[in-house]
C-alpha cells in the first residue's frame, strides 16, 4: 500500500478566512510521507515559522528541506531556519539537521535590474555549513513515492519566457543571462496518479507535469499545487496552458502564490480550481 501524503500551506500570499495567519509573497508547503517531514521552500521570512507554531507544528525535526529555485520569495526564510536549529543546539534542545536538497544554481546571485540580487541572501558556502546538502540536476528520489526533479527539460514553446533583465552569477564569476534552469518540482506518486507541487513554475506547469509523467512512469496526474507563474500571461500561453490542464482530467488545481486572480478565473473554465491559504492542509 502506498504511504499517503498530508501537505500543509505554511506561506502563501493569502490566508484561509477565519484563519489568523499570516500571508506573504512567498510559499512554503510542510510534507510529510512514509515517517518524513519534508519543508518545501521557505518563504520570504520567518513568517513560515511563526505559522507554524500557531498550527502546533514543530519544525526542528525536519528530514529534509527541497528548495523549488533561488528566488528570495522562496529562500528567503533559510535564515530563520539556520537560527531555529542554532538555538536548538545551544539549549539542547531535541532536533534534526535536515539535509537540503536544490539544483546546483540555487545560490547563484542574480540579478534584475534595478535589484542587484533577487536570489538566495545566504551563499552556497555557509548553507554547506549549516546543512548536508544534495544538490542536483538530476532526480533526487526524497521517499520511494516523492521525488525532487531536478533540471527540468523545455517541452512546449508556449511556456518558454524570455530572461529579459534578469542574469545569474556562476561562482566562477560568469554571468550570463538567466533561464531560470535551476526551477524545479516535488512530485508525489499516489495511488490515484500524481500530485504535482511547485514553487513558481518557471519551467512552465505543462512541461513539469510532461517530465513528472516520465521520471515516474506514471500518466495519471491527480492533482496540482502550488504557483504557476500566470501573473500576466498572453492570451495564447493561457488557453494553452488551459487546454493541456483539460485533458489531465485533475480532481484539483491549486494554484496559489504567483498565480493572478484573472488567471485562475480563467483556467476554472477548464479544470477544477480550489482555494488555497496559509492553514489548508491536504490530504492523498
Amino acid at each position: 500500500m502506498t504511504p499517503g501524503l498530508r501537505l500543509t500551506v505554511l506561506v502563501d500570499n493569502n490566508t484561509l478566512t477565519d484563519r489568523y495567519f499570516t500571508g506573504e509573497p512567498g510559499l512554503s508547503f510542510l510534507l510529510e510521507t512514509a515517517g518524513k517531514k519534508i519543508l518545501f521552500d521557505t518563504g520570504y521570512s520567518g513568517v513560515f515559522l511563526a505559522n507554524a507554531g500557531k498550527m502546533g507544528i514543530d519544525l526542528r525535526d525536519l528530514d529534509h528541506v527541497v528548495l523549488s529555485h533561488g528566488h528570495l520569495d522562496h529562500t528567503g526564510g533559510l535564515v530563520t531556519l539556520v537560527r531555529l536549529l542554532t538555538e536548538a543546539k545551544i539549549e539542547d534542545m531535541p532536533h534534526k539537521v535536515p539535509e537540503l536538497v536544490a539544483h546546483p544554481f540555487c545560490f547563484c546571485p542574480r540579478e534584475k535590474i534595478p535589484l542587484q540580487n533577487i536570489g538566495s541572501i545566504i551563499e552556497e558556502s555557509e548553507v554547506r555549513r549549516q546543512f548536508p546538502v544534495t544538490l542536483s540536476r538530476q532526480p533526487v528520489w526524497i521517499t520511494d513515492n516523492l521525488v525532487f526533479l531536478g533540471e527540468i527539460p523545455w517541452e512546449f514553446s508556449f511556456e518558454q519566457a524570455e530572461p529579459g533583465t534578469r542574469r545569474i552569477r556562476f561562482l566562477d564569476g560568469r554571468t550570463e543571462p538567466d533561464h531560470l534552469l535551476d526551477d524545479s518540482a516535488l512530485v508525489f506518486r499516489s495511488g490515484a496518479g500524481l500530485v504535482i507541487i511547485t514553487g513558481c513554475s518557471h519551467a512552465g506547469i505543462c512541461t513539469i507535469t510532461e517530465y513528472a509523467r516520465e521520471v515516474c512512469g506514471e500518466r495519471r496526474v491527480v492533482a496540482i499545487i502550488g504557483g504557476l507563474h500566470l501573473i500576466t500571461p498572453s492570451p495564447t500561453r493561457l488557453k494553452e496552458t488551459g487546454e493541456y490542464l483539460r485533458q489531465l482530467q485533475l480532481q484539483a488545481l491549486y494554484a496559489c502564490h504567483c498565480t493572478s486572480l484573472s488567471s485562475k478565473i480563467a483556467l476554472a473554465g477548464y479544470c477544477p480550481v480550489k482555494e488555497v491559504g496559509v492553514g489548508l492542509k491536504l490530504e492523498w
